[in-house]
């Protein structure tokens, strides 16, 4: 097996607790697989926050007015094997510095292009919080097209509660092996009816979306998304259950678009 190019994104503003967690995690992954690790601070990147101009949306990421290291972080991310989102729970949230991260590629719920790579979250707390920010992490990195292959949500208050220690370690390992089986693994994941329907939705919207944004309709035009014998975002086999039950959220969606892009008076 080849060497694999793990990129982490490094959510805390030190080294800490959720550094610790991922080197770890990476001790325990050499059990199963080669890998190269590659921290990107996020603390240490020149990255903007989003203005909201929606630039990106209507004419591409390249047309984003914020000139910052955003392009060279997308390329980090295209040339890794795999990806882990690592951050700490502040204010019941991800870090500050981990928001400024999703707001600035939001392109991506959009434009998914992560198809084919795997995701691991890993979420460390002083005491709670840890499963709504492993959901919402988990949520943006499957929106932008990765598998999550694994997720890790650990408590490390100081001093650590009897047994914590061990659920954590055994977190860890666990992610660790569902990780690395992810990563190598030839045939792509088939599937389910969450993907197959947001699929579906997505296709409803962006393809009644020309005139309001051209670049998202470009995209998915040139992917071949748009193409009703397109079953999925990637050509691994769909359960045909599945297409059916897509087929009919598509038709709903698709009523729902319709309605909201109809101006007050026309219908």
């Amino acid at each position: 097996m080849k060497n694999m190019k793990i990129l982490v994104i490094m959510g805390s503003p030190r080294k800490g607790n959720t550094f610790r967690a991922c080197e770890e995690l990476r001790e325990c992954m050499q059990e199963y697989v080669s890998a190269e690790f590659e921290y990107l601070w996020l603390k240490d990147a020149g990255l903007s926050p989003c203005r909201g101009c929606l630039a990106c949306f209507a004419s591409g990421e390249d047309k984003c007015p914020n000139h910052d290291d955003g392009p060279e972080i997308a390329r980090k991310m295209d040339e890794a094997d795999g990806v882990i989102f690592a951050t700490p729970v502040y204010g019941m949230n991800v870090s500050g510095q981990m928001k400024v991260f999703i707001d600035r590629f939001c392109y991506n719920f959009h434009r998914p292009r992560f198809f084919g790579k795997s995701a691991l979250i890993l979420v460390t707390t002083g005491f709670m919080g840890q499963k709504d920010v492993l959901k919402y992490l988990g949520d943006v990195a499957w929106l932008w097209g990765f598998e999550i292959a694994g997720k890790a949500g650990l408590v490390t208050m100081d001093p650590l509660p009897k047994g914590r220690k061990e659920e954590n370690r055994k977190a860890i390992a666990k992610a660790a092996g569902n990780f690395s089986f992810a990563l190598g693994r030839e045939t792509p994941k088939k599937p389910g009816l969450k993907d197959i329907i947001i699929f579906h939705g997505e296709r409803a919207s962006f393809s009644r979306l020309e005139k309001i944004s051209p670049e998202d309709y470009r995209y998915w035009k040139e992917k071949g998304w748009l193409d009703r014998t397109t079953k999925y975002f990637t050509k691994a086999p769909v359960n045909p259950l599945y297409h059916g039950i897509g087929t009919v959220a598509e038709f709903f969606a698709a009523r729902q678009v319709e309605k909201e892009l109809t101006p007050k008076g026309d219908s």
